[in-house]
């Protein structure tokens, strides 16, 4: 018997993180759950009961927490490269470690009229997610992503013409709600090391800030014939955007609204152009996925 595949590290790592401008009284606020696993020769603590070639989970948690405070933790693109490059160059048995981040929400108050200098919201369980995994002497991975953004329209969608047999009971339809959690993911060429995301760091704020306008435009004022028409038309848009990118992955749920039929009362018309009053489903629901590549040989 041998070990086919291992990794270990530290899971749910809450970082909370404060920039103070002392000049302005301005503060930033960043809070973040980080997940960092490692790899390497570490088969003997499997397989031999052999301590010696763990690194402590706890001593994982204590870095993710130094480093925090000796670098930026944003982009975390940058700050997942930095967790990752520390773990490779530090023990020489470790060859690989892969960093996940989730940032959560904070949007700063506007109090009359003025945004308030150290205040915040949480408008969303909206998250910006990051996943990365560094190779020793062979570069650095990324996947940057949106997730939980919830979208809903109550018109400019239909959904007809799709196969009819004697399965379907579905309706077609020329006017329907449109609603989903959007999570989108965007991976970029590989990087030959931490340098060279440094180098490249403008681009990630700023991709993530075009992809998610981009996401809620198309969203917003296509006339969607589909969801899978729709997303690639987004993915296309973002990959246009950015040259870095080699592929954009959409998961979207399909999240249904039914118009209720209330004719059994009185003759109320509540369907078709006359529906205004729905039920909204929680499942079963519609779940599509899309990769949109920069060539025909992107594996879907």
């Amino acid at each position: 018997m041998t070990v086919a595949a291992a990794r270990y590290g530290k899971d749910n790592v809450r970082v909370y993180k404060v920039h103070k401008d002392e000049k302005t009284g301005v503060q930033t606020v960043v809070e973040m759950t980080v997940c960092c696993l490692l790899e390497g020769d570490i088969e003997t603590s499997y397989t031999k009961a052999d301590n010696s070639v763990v690194v402590a989970t706890d001593s994982i948690k204590n870095t993710i927490f130094i480093l925090a405070k000796q670098n930026p933790v944003t982009p975390p693109e940058l700050f997942g490269s930095i967790i990752g490059t520390h773990f490779i160059n530090t023990y020489s048995h470790i060859h690989a470690a892969h960093t996940t981040i989730i940032t959560h929400r904070w949007t700063r108050l506007n109090v009359n009229g003025k945004p308030h200098p150290h205040s915040f919201i949480r408008d969303s369980e909206e998250t910006r997610n990051v996943a990365v995994s560094v190779y020793e002497g062979k570069g650095i991975d990324i996947k940057s992503s949106i997730k939980k953004l919830t979208v809903l329209k109550s018109t400019g969608s239909q959904f007809h013409s799709f196969v009819r047999d004697e399965y379907t009971t579905l309706p077609e339809v020329w006017d329907r709600i449109l609603s989903t959690d959007v999570e989108a993911t965007w991976a970029w060429k590989r990087f030959s090391g931490l340098d060279d995301v440094k180098s490249k760091v403008s681009n990630f704020d700023e991709t993530w800030t075009a992809a998610r306008e981009i996401t809620l435009k198309t969203f917003a004022e296509e006339n969607s014939a589909s969801v899978q028409a729709t997303m690639y038309n987004m993915g296309e848009a973002i990959l246009a955007k950015q040259p870095l990118l080699e592929t954009v992955e959409y998961v979207l749920p399909n999240k249904h609204y039914f118009e209720v039929d209330l004719s059994w009362h009185k003759g109320i018309k509540n369907t078709d152009k006359d529906a205004e009053v729905f039920v909204p489903q929680t499942n079963p629901n519609g779940l599509i996925k899309c990769t949109v590549g920069r060539s025909s040989k992107a594996k879907l």
